[in-house]
């Protein structure tokens, strides 16, 4: 079972707001398995007045904060109802790495690969692409906190 979301059905799981929100839709989702989201970079984003104003470039922790935002939606579609009220916060990353600069034009794939949950602690296998071409990844761990 693949699940798509729009906007207003992501903002129903994350708390983000603009200019902060950075997963525009999701594409694919099989819950407990993997999300796709995509983040449509233009140049009014409000960071690139200052990295930098004559060369525009994502800064890499938008890019990892994107990621997070996307294994928050694959944490609150796996969970389902049985976290209801939670809100799932980041708690950690490694292993992040990243091979090109995302610029405004740019299309970001964001995918979420669910590894294990122990607890409240729930582990992904991230990373981002454009047009196919690997952009960043980073092991990233959130927890569920009741809101």
């Amino acid at each position: 079972m693949s699940i798509t979301l729009d906007i207003l059905q992501i903002q129903a799981f994350l708390p983000h707001r603009y200019p902060f929100l950075l997963v525009d839709k999701v594409i694919a989702c099989e819950p407990g398995v993997s999300l796709v989201g995509v983040k449509n970079v233009t140049y009014n984003e409000p960071f690139f007045q200052g990295h930098f104003p004559q060369k525009p470039i994502m800064p890499g922790v938008l890019i990892l904060e994107a990621l997070a935002q996307t294994t928050g939606l694959l944490a609150s579609e796996t969970a389902g109802d049985k976290l209801t009220g939670m809100i799932y916060y980041l708690v950690g990353i490694d292993k992040a790495k990243f091979k090109r600069p995302v610029v405004p034009g740019d299309q970001l794939i964001l995918v979420s690969n669910f590894v294990k949950s122990k607890r409240n602690i729930w582990a992904f296998e991230c990373r981002a692409e454009v047009d196919g071409e690997f952009v960043a990844s980073a092991e990233i761990r959130c927890a569920a906190v009741v809101d």
